[in-house]
């Protein structure tokens, strides 16, 4: 049976050691600051909002609630970020995505300050991770990598497949891999052949937003399998992993719930306690 790598616990750790850099930066006169804006009440957004807010709490970060309607244009939200960015109190800002369809997401998300874009979305932050250059790292990817480092799993010479291209999380997370060292393949809906591609894989990553889809048959025996994946069917939340098949012969594997997405969140405060620290020097 695989090891569990479990994401509550490593998001715990990593949580403490940011509230001791916030109790530093605190001792210096500076309070990092984490402005949320959510547009619309989809359900799950928010709980994802308010679980951020908490993770915030815990940890001494400050965290403005930006909460605007469903019909907000586009001319409001860009005004807020505008706000958002010329406030020196402010050293993150986190418009929590999906946005209502009629507003540019992409013009959000490129309107942030690339100093306070805690996200890692931005341009200039991913520009910055394929040059590997010091910047803010996508809180996913970023997350997954933690988790390796927590398991002393090192992807040094490891065949590492990625499942999903999404600027979000596939792609920066198949930087981050070879950045450690991985040999990477990045597989998407046009991959012929897909189950073959995923039982190469020494590290296996799903990032494709389908309930169970990578079962067994996809995996190499003894291969690490991380499920990026948050599916809501009527059974609960899923992963893009049959959780049940691919544990027996997996030799690590992440759970839904309790694996990447606590990871997600903690990334977060740690890209606004960075944040805060380069304003303040």
């Amino acid at each position: 049976m695989a090891t569990i790598i479990d994401g509550v616990k490593v998001a715990a750790a990593v949580r403490a050691r940011v509230a001791e850099r916030v109790r530093e930066l605190q001792s210096t006169g500076v309070t990092p600051c984490l402005a949320v804006v959510l547009v619309g009440d989809d359900p799950a957004s928010a709980s994802y909002v308010r679980m951020k807010e908490r993770d915030c709490e815990e940890v001494g970060i400050r965290s403005l609630d930006h909460r605007l309607p469903a019909f907000t244009a586009q001319p409001e939200i860009d005004a807020l970020i505008d706000t958002l960015n010329d406030d020196p109190a402010v050293h993150g800002i986190l418009v929590q995505m999906p946005l209502p369809d009629h507003l540019d997401a992409e013009s959000v998300i490129e309107r942030i300050s690339p100093d306070k874009d805690v996200d890692g979305f931005h341009p200039e932050s991913l520009g910055m991770l394929v040059r590997g250059l010091p910047g803010f790292r996508a809180c996913t990817p970023a997350g997954v990598m933690e988790m390796l480092r927590a398991y002393d799993i090192d992807p040094t010479g490891m065949r590492a497949v990625v499942v999903g291209r999404s600027t979000i999380v596939g792609k920066p997370m198949a930087l981050l891999l070879l950045e450690a060292n991985a040999t990477v393949t990045v597989c998407h809906s046009r991959t012929a052949d897909l189950p073959a591609v995923c039982r190469e894989a020494d590290l296996l990553v799903a990032a494709i937003g389908r309930a169970k889809m990578i079962d067994a048959s996809y995996v190499k025996p003894g291969a690490v399998v991380i499920d990026v994946g948050i599916n809501r069917t009527d059974e609960g939340m899923v992963g893009d992993v049959d959780f049940e098949s691919v544990e027996r012969i997996a030799s690590a594997i992440t759970p839904v719930p309790g694996g990447v997405g606590p990871m997600t969140r903690a990334m977060l405060m740690v890209n606004t306690v960075s944040a805060a620290q380069t304003a303040s020097v």
